[in-house]
């Protein structure tokens, strides 16, 4: 059996990469973007909420002392702040602020202005409520990024006399804050890559098998039956190759079996077809035959060289298939062939009353090497089918021209033309398509294969303005094929 030796560079398959991975990676990236926003909150919730708690909770502990303990008088008040105030440990870390019941600074630990006027919502809410009051925000003056916590001064007799405040800048827990988030975010980065690493080995653990397998179904739809897969998957895509490789099988030896069949019976169709065509010859010159009998005689003779002709076309198939088709190349005039075929074929056009118009080109063609017979075959099957699927049209045109390195010859017909979802196709042997007309379905292909083997071109397409354009470019110095 044939084995698949791929080149892969020549095959890119990116779809199923493309689709995968830009869903797997939008649906990571989401979710990554949603934890990270997620722990950003908490971690910014948390931080702020355990400063905040110290703070009021340090507060809380200092005005109860001043309270309970050293707030007799109203100017004992201030005497007792300035003694705190001096012996405040933390003023590396905080500042410490007396205000008085008016909301103005009375004394700070950083040497503020006394008595400046202070209208921060948590020195306010604590003089109005009586209770401890926080506040985060930035310095109006430096911008600064600040949280405070004011606790009310009870006087004796539940009278609020003033507020004790504690400020702290946040820049060291804003750093850290954006450390944590920036770990967060590095760490979201790395399983967007690992996913998207684990990704393309799943997905060429996939594609690479795929790409193999589409190689082969291609080579198989384009006649390449009998070639097998390397197996060597245990998965479901193990189970397709070895789904397709039985099939490419199987396709062959039904193919194979065709082959002979079709070789065998059109062996065995050429000696009868022949006795009948000789002795239809004979009887249709008989003078002693009358009118009907000679016109009967005739649809037998007509019928029988039609005949003659499809065995012929399906046994130079199948030495085509079988590989025992030869062309005798050798140096010829395309333009004299095809001139040839014309003049030869325009009289049985005309009994169709038919017309072949050439336009030949306006410059000598080149040379080429080729098969004149096969070439000659190819013309009489063109404008065979021109004739006989296009009669409503009633011409056929012919014209020639070339680009130095190949000879290009282009035959049109004005009948309906083909319908496109047929052009693909109307090459294959035994397609005829949604015609009517009669025939084996095997001239095309045998045409295309012939002009295949001299290294050219056979292409199909519907003419503007109707009718079938057949264009035909065989190259000046052709590589034969095998």
């Amino acid at each position: 059996m044939k084995k698949i030796h791929i080149q892969w560079d020549k095959f890119r398959i990116q779809g199923l990469k493309k689709r995968w991975m830009m869903t797997t990676l939008l649906v990571i990236f989401l979710i990554d973007l949603l934890v990270v926003a997620a722990y950003s909150v908490s971690v910014i919730d948390n931080t702020y909420s355990t400063m905040s708690e110290g703070l009021a909770t340090k507060a809380r502990t200092a005005t109860d002392f001043f309270t309970n303990y050293i707030t007799r008088t109203y100017a004992e008040y201030y005497n007792s702040a300035y003694t705190y105030i001096n012996n405040f440990d933390d003023a590396g870390n905080l500042e410490l602020q007396f205000l008085n019941a008016s909301g103005r600074l009375e004394i700070s630990s950083h040497s503020m202005t006394s008595g400046t006027a202070t209208d921060a919502s948590d020195i306010t809410d604590a003089l109005s409520t009586g209770d401890i009051r926080g506040w985060e925000g930035y310095n109006q003056d430096t911008g600064e990024h600040l949280m405070a916590v004011s606790a009310p001064m009870i006087y004796s007799g539940g009278q609020v006399i003033g507020v004790m405040r504690y400020v702290t800048s946040l820049w060291l827990a804003d750093a850290q804050i954006r450390s944590q988030i920036l770990m967060a975010i590095a760490a979201g980065v790395a399983v967007m890559l690992l996913v998207a690493v684990l990704s393309m080995v799943f997905l060429q653990s996939v594609v690479e098998p795929m790409r193999e397998i589409t190689v082969a179904a291609r080579q198989i739809a384009n006649g390449s039956y009998g070639i097998q897969i390397s197996h060597k998957y245990k998965d479901e895509i193990g189970e397709m190759v070895e789904a397709i490789n039985e099939m490419s099988l199987k396709i062959s030896q039904s193919e194979k079996a065709q082959t002979e069949f079709v070789s065998s019976v059109s062996h065995e169709l050429r000696t009868p077809l022949t006795a009948i065509t000789g002795w239809a010859e004979t009887i249709i010159y008989d003078e002693d035959l009358d009118e009907d009998s000679k016109r009967g005689v005739g649809i037998i003779l007509k019928e029988a060289r039609r005949l003659t002709k499809m065995v012929e076309e399906l046994l130079e198939f199948t030495r085509m298939q079988d590989g025992r088709f030869t062309l005798h190349a050798e140096t010829m005039d395309v333009a004299a062939e095809l001139e040839d075929t014309i003049f030869s074929y325009r009289e049985l056009l005309r009994q169709d009353d038919m017309e072949i118009e050439y336009e030949p080109c306006l410059e000598e063609l080149p040379l080429i090497n080729g098969d004149p017979e096969r070439l000659r075959q190819v013309f009489y099957n063109i404008f065979d089918n021109a004739a006989k699927y296009a009669r409503a049209g009633k011409r056929i045109t012919v014209s020639t021209s070339t680009d130095g390195d190949n000879v290009f010859i282009r035959i049109r017909d004005y009948g309906p033309g083909i319908p496109e979802d047929e052009l693909e196709r109307v090459k294959m042997k035994f397609y005829k398509g949604s015609s009517k007309e009669r025939g084996s379905g095997i001239g095309l292909a045998v045409c295309d294969e012939i002009i295949k083997y001299h290294g050219g071109e056979l292409t199909l397409s519907n003419a503007q303005g109707g009718g079938t354009m057949v264009t035909i470019r065989i190259p000046v110095e052709p590589t034969f094929q095998d």
